[in-house]
């Protein structure tokens, strides 16, 4: 999908002055922002602050009224744009796994690959069982989504969404529904993924995940980034009040 103009020592999703509204709700108010290739991001913020809007408009799930939001050089408020073109390179998980209750965990895995891409089967099977792997589910493979905890779903989803080859990930609050001796194990796969270079948006509310993973972290306030850093001076040396405020209350 990638803007033959681009290269990769510029943003792979660039954001510009980005405006969102529903009806007379105003939740974006001029979000701008660059990742660059391998990097991890952590949204942060109390609910309601634009963050899962954000990120759902990265891979066109959500318009945007004006601004531009660029991955690889594409623009994604393109009315001409490919749909189907982005969301192959931009891999989404939800805080519901949205999982197929009556395809196994494995072929879950194997169905876009197959049907969107066009993949042979033998070649898809062998990449799903290498991705139920890499997110320690081996064993599983053959379960439906019923026999599965909520973790191991959330697990699966994210294998599915690799099985397509994204350039970058985007999670909103993949751990938001979950229980929490399930969290660490669906923190560990993305973990494992950042540790191998995939470039990563998160909106979370795991402050020591986002310590200790993301290179950068933004906190949004009612449509706006209020203040961004990396972990180590973020945490420390958040200046703005409304930072010093929601981190005092959850930290």
């Amino acid at each position: 999908m990638t803007n033959s103009d681009w290269t990769p020592d510029q943003p792979l999703v660039s954001i510009r002055d980005v405006h969102k509204s529903f009806g007379n709700l105003e939740v974006l108010k001029g979000v701008s922002l660059d990742v660059r290739q391998g990097e991890v991001i952590c949204i942060i913020g109390p609910s309601g602050s634009g963050k899962s809007t954000l990120i759902r408009c990265i891979n066109a799930l959500n318009t945007i009224d004006s601004g531009s939001i660029k991955v690889e050089g594409i623009e994604v408020n393109d009315p001409e744009l490919d749909k189907l073109k982005l969301r192959k390179n931009v891999g989404m998980v939800f805080q519901q796994y949205n999982l197929f209750p009556h395809k196994t965990a494995l072929q879950n895995v194997m169905m876009a690959p197959i049907k969107v891409l066009k993949q042979p089967v033998e070649e898809v099977e062998a990449l799903a069982r290498a991705l139920i792997k890499r997110v320690n589910l081996v064993g599983k493979e053959d379960s439906y989504p019923g026999e599965l905890s909520g973790g191991q779903q959330q697990r699966v989803a994210i294998a599915r969404s690799l099985a397509m080859n994204p350039d970058v990930m985007l999670f909103d609050e993949v751990t938001a529904a979950l229980d929490p001796e399930t969290v660490n194990e669906v923190l560990l796969a993305i973990k494992d993924l950042a540790r191998d270079g995939m470039t990563c948006i998160l909106v979370t509310h795991e402050m020591g995940f986002a310590r200790e993973v993301a290179d950068h972290i933004y906190f949004t306030d009612r449509g706006i980034i209020v203040e961004h850093g990396p972990p180590a001076t973020f945490f420390k040396e958040a200046k703005d009040p409304r930072t010093q405020e929601f981190l005092s209350q959850i930290l």
